[in-house]
């Protein structure tokens, strides 16, 4: 695991609810929650980890929308076949 992936992933693990999807929001969290001094390497951190979040959140859409569809309503059609059976 390189270098930016190991300590976003500690920085996660640690202060999960306090990063967002937006990246100007999460650097100044880093300057609060840890100490960086190369900007570059600030940087690459809120990068990955607003990347990260932003992943996280398309997947969990995606799951809800595909439970969603597998569990839509009964068309009026299906609901007489039924009554009629």
């Amino acid at each position: 695991m390189n270098r930016i992936r190991r300590i976003s992933t500690e920085l996660l693990a640690a202060h999960r609810k306090e990063f967002g999807t937006d990246f100007h929001d999460n650097k100044k969290i880093l300057n609060e929650v840890a100490i960086i001094r190369s900007k570059g390497l600030k940087n690459e951190i809120a990068g990955y980890i607003t990347s990260y979040l932003r992943r996280e959140l398309e997947e969990q859409k995606e799951k809800e929308s595909e439970a969603a569809t597998q569990t839509k309503p009964i068309n009026e059609t299906e609901m007489e076949e039924q009554i009629l059976n």
